[in-house]
């Protein structure tokens, strides 16, 4: 049975907005108010941890059962289609609708439907740190989903790079052309 209204804490953050290839994937992670602080104590953005880090942090979510998170991808050809905002909206409206009720944090400019009680905030993935563990939970799925994509595309080095406009992978794409998981409306220049 799900608990009353405002008893929950729940974060959202979302990762990869600016990568040539792949989803963009939004993480939403909730627990009771109360066990917020001790939960998450000492996490911090998922930018600012290792990926070692990052996957010890998703374990202990995933072995603590006052703990919910849900993950959303929404894929290439959407952000082609829609833009990059819509796709994101997209995605927030499924999270949420398998989220508990509760009180919403997301992070920077990211907006659930007016429905909804929540608040967002600047750099909310660097302070606050339920927002924080959406980023980890966001960050860890969207990158194990680039090292799937790598083996189905190996020339590109998705493993490597996880989709991000580095140098390696726009030499990839210069060298083979774009994949059926780049966004196209973001590689106009290739």
């Amino acid at each position: 049975m799900m608990k009353k209204r405002r008893t929950w804490l729940i974060g959202v953050d979302e990762a990869g907005r600016g990568p040539l290839a792949g989803p963009v994937t939004l993480g939403i992670i909730a627990c009771p108010k109360k066990s917020a602080r001790r939960l998450f104590a000492g996490i911090r953005d998922s930018k600012r941890l290792s990926p070692k880090a990052r996957e010890e942090w998703f374990r202990k979510f995933s072995a603590r059962t006052e703990i919910f998170y849900y993950v959303t991808s929404v894929g290439p050809s959407i952000i082609d289609r829609y833009g990059i905002s819509s796709a994101i909206k997209k995605g927030i409206s499924r999270l949420l609708k398998k989220a508990p009720r509760g009180e919403i944090l997301l992070d920077g400019s990211l907006k659930a439907p007016d429905r909804y009680f929540q608040k967002t905030i600047i750099r909310g993935d660097e302070r606050v740190p339920i927002i924080a563990a959406a980023s980890v939970v966001a960050k860890v799925v969207r990158d194990r989903k680039m090292v799937r994509l790598a083996k189905k595309f190996p020339l590109y080095g998705f493993e490597i790079h996880k989709g991000y406009g580095t140098e390696l992978h726009r030499e990839c794409i210069k060298k083979h052309g774009l994949s059926d998981v780049h966004r196209r409306s973001f590689c106009k220049a290739f």
